[in-house]
C-alpha cells in the first residue's frame, strides 16, 4: 500500500508535474496555448526546485531520483504534443532531424528496461544540461518564436547525452543513480577494481 508519508518535500515538487500532465493535455485539447505555456513554464520551474531542494537539504534518494525522472519524461512528453499542435508547421519541416534523439532515447529505454527493469536515473550534467535547453528552446517557442540555433543545439545535446546514457548502461551491471557522467564512472570503475585487487591479490 502506498504511503504519501514517506514522501519528503522535493518528491511532492515531482509529483506536481506528473499530475499537471493531464491538465496540459486537457489545454491542448481545448487550444489554449498561452494558459498550457504558462502551466508548463511552472512545471519546469518545479523541476530545478525538486532538485534544489533535494541537494540542499541532504534529502536525495534512489527513489528521488526515479520520480524525479519520471516527472521530466513525462512533462518532456506533454511539452512537445503541445510544440506539434501549436506549431505544426515546424515540426513537420523538422521531424527528420528532431527522430534521431527520438529514436536513440526510445533505444536507451529499451536496454534500461531489458538490463533493470526500468527506466534510468543516472542524472548527469549532461542530461541536465540538455534538459534545461530542451525547457528554454520548447517555451521560447511558445512565448515567442523558434530560434534555430537553439533547436540546433538541443538536437545535438539530446543526441549526445542519451549517446552517453547507453555507454552506462553497458558500463553499470546493476541500476543506481546519481551518476554525473562517464568521467566520474569510469573513476568508479578504476577504484573499484583498485579495491578488488587489494582484497584478492593474486
Amino acid at each position: 500500500m502506498l504511503s504519501f508519508k514517506n514522501y519528503n518535500i522535493a518528491d511532492w515538487f515531482s509529483f506536481y508535474r506528473v499530475a499537471a500532465s493531464p491538465f496540459l493535455l486537457l489545454l491542448i485539447i481545448l487550444g489554449e496555448r498561452e494558459a498550457f505555456s504558462w502551466l508548463l513554464l511552472i512545471s519546469y520551474c518545479t523541476d530545478m526546485i525538486d532538485g534544489f531542494l533535494a541537494r540542499r537539504l541532504k534529502i536525495t534518494s534512489a527513489r528521488g531520483s526515479q520520480l524525479d525522472s519520471l516527472g521530466d519524461q513525462i512533462t518532456l512528453s506533454v511539452a512537445f504534443i503541445g510544440l506539434f499542435v501549436f506549431e505544426n508547421e515546424f515540426i513537420l519541416a523538422n521531424y527528420k532531424i528532431i527522430m534521431i534523439p527520438f529514436v536513440l532515447y526510445f533505444f536507451q529505454m529499451f536496454l534500461a528496461f531489458r538490463k533493470y527493469g526500468k527506466t534510468t536515473a543516472f542524472h548527469t550534467y549532461l542530461a541536465k544540461l540538455s534538459a534545461i535547453t530542451q525547457g528554454v528552446f520548447i517555451l521560447w517557442f511558445l512565448f515567442f518564436s523558434p530560434v534555430y540555433w537553439l533547436f540546433c543545439l538541443m538536437i545535438i545535446l539530446g543526441i549526445v547525452e542519451t549517446m552517453e546514457e547507453i555507454v552506462l548502461i553497458f558500463m553499470y551491471p546493476k541500476w543506481v543513480a546519481g551518476v554525473k557522467g562517464l568521467y566520474w564512472a569510469y573513476r568508479d570503475r578504476r577504484r573499484i577494481n583498485a579495491q578488488m585487487k587489494q582484497n584478492n591479490p593474486s
